[in-house]
């Protein structure tokens, strides 16, 4: 025990009251603005689907601390968060939502697809499994011209079983490109257990297949979520 002990305070990173500030506030400003997105849409003034990020802030957080500004990320439909986190100005996200110009899109993309150039943030993909080759080829691009940007490529554990992301991971570890892929596994993906549609449980196991380097990290922490990004991030450059 004693040993163990001393194993996990060697371990330990110590973080600035500003850095647990600026987590705190990046969480709670998600939190409430969807609470405010899921009383508008139950009182269905806002339409089509409404895909909310509560429950997965902490992800968000340790994103933004660790990666940089320059760095791209593309993400699925439950985006609201991440698009926030960023630095999409929220009152442009809500509008989004209500289908109004002054959204971040102009009101074109509603829930499902923000997109942001300036924050280098590529969506919000409605169709499920099509943001990982987008995130591929985005890493791709910046692999062609240099630099030493990555790209963030996000999905849940019900995209898991796509092709897209089998062909995504291979041509990732075989052309070596910058791309970081996040499973956000909330378990039930929009309803259907992981264990009723996979073999294969631990999804970070998956990478192993084309001898990626994987690990499974608490979603609920944004220091583990900080600190498993800053590790990533550094090895890809």
């Amino acid at each position: 025990m004693t040993e163990l002990v001393k194993k996990k305070k060697k371990k330990e990173v110590e973080y600035s009251k500003e850095t647990y500030l600026g987590w705190y506030e990046v969480m709670l400003r998600i939190r409430r603005f969807e609470e405010r997105a899921l009383m508008a849409y139950g009182q269905q003034k806002i339409r089509g689907f409404c895909h909310v990020y509560i429950g997965q802030e902490a992800i968000a957080a340790g994103i933004t601390s660790a990666i940089r500004p320059e760095d791209a990320v593309a993400t699925a439909y439950r985006q609201h968060g991440l698009g926030i986190a960023r630095g999409i100005p929220t009152n442009e996200c809500m509008a989004e939502l209500f289908g109004k110009e002054t959204g971040v899109v102009n009101g074109k993309g509603g829930s499902m697809h923000f997109f942001s150039k300036e924050k280098r943030f590529f969506g919000g993909n409605g169709i499920v499994g099509a943001q990982i080759p987008i995130g591929t080829g985005i890493a791709l691009a910046e692999q062609y011209k240099g630099t030493d940007n990555l790209c963030v490529t996000m999905f849940g554990d019900g995209a898991a079983r796509q092709g897209a992301l089998y062909e995504s991971f291979n041509m990732a570890m075989t052309w070596k490109l910058p791309v970081l892929y996040i499973c956000e596994n909330n378990g039930y993906a929009m309803g259907t257990s992981v264990k009723r549609t996979s073999n294969v449980h631990d999804l970070y196991k998956i990478g192993a297949a084309f001898d990626m380097p994987s690990e499974p990290v608490d979603g609920m922490s944004p220091e583990a979520v900080h600190e498993a990004l800053e590790k990533a991030a550094a090895h890809i450059r």
